[in-house]
């Protein structure tokens, strides 16, 4: 019955219609993803749902990896980290799109808002580095735990060309965080604007372990590793 619940609140989740405005899609589906949270948030546990992610059933498992999405903690950051590894093509895209919901939301409301707000503040076109840069600092002294908002800083860095700084910013979230695929690689890119080529190599192929279906990771390990005299190895 468990199951049969959470399946009938997932294929209620609408898909996108052939020609819908983005816009328009973006609203519909919100609205839709709260209803569906609110319903699992009556009739599940983190538990529960975890324990659905190991089902033999393709779209149970997808329905669990996306529940997880918006009502879990970083309780399941490993589990879904797991799904990474699915058989399945939108499993595998689901846990991803989940583990960074979880990211964001880890710290305290408060602290959650004041990230959202400066990562849409860093994507417009009134953005202001030092005053991303004075933002950023401020939540990482108010919350020194939440390692997403070291990552968003390594990303203003790397875009500051700062690139030791992204680094060691990349460094601090994967030690919160060992998880975290995307500081896996920023900390890459930002050792291969350093030249530091071995340490680029490891920190691609510890992205890659965590999530396999990172678009051109597996390529850039290909090409430092013929560089490097490294093919095979691991």
């Amino acid at each position: 019955m468990a199951t049969a619940l959470l399946l009938e609140y997932y294929t209620e989740v609408p898909e996108r219609q052939d020609g819908e405005p983005a816009h328009v899609w973006t609203h519909r589906y919100q609205v839709a993803l709260d209803q569906f949270k609110q319903r699992v948030d009556k009739r599940y546990t983190e538990g529960t749902l975890q324990r659905l992610l190991d089902a033999a059933h393709t779209t149970t498992r997808q329905a669990a990896v996306l529940a997880l999405g918006v009502c879990g903690s970083m309780a399941s950051n490993r589990p879904l980290a797991g799904m990474l590894h699915d058989d399945d093509a939108a499993v595998r895209q689901l846990a991803s799109d989940s583990m960074w919901s979880i990211w964001f939301r880890v710290s305290s409301p408060e602290n959650n808002e004041e990230l959202q707000r400066l990562v849409g503040l860093a994507a417009s076109e009134e953005s202001d580095d030092d005053t991303l840069q004075a933002g950023f600092d401020a939540l990482i002294q108010q919350a020194p735990e939440f390692a997403e908002a070291y990552n968003q800083r390594a990303i203003l860095h790397f875009r500051r060309g700062e690139f030791a700084r992204a680094a060691k910013d990349c460094e601090r979230v994967l030690k919160l965080n060992p998880q975290h695929f995307g500081a896996a690689g920023g900390l890459a890119q930002s050792y291969m604007k350093q030249r530091k080529l071995r340490a680029a190599l490891r920190a691609y192929r510890r992205s890659f372990r965590i999530n396999p279906n990172l678009d051109g990771v597996r390529q850039a390990i290909q090409s430092l590793e013929k560089t490097l005299g490294e093919e095979g190895k691991r």
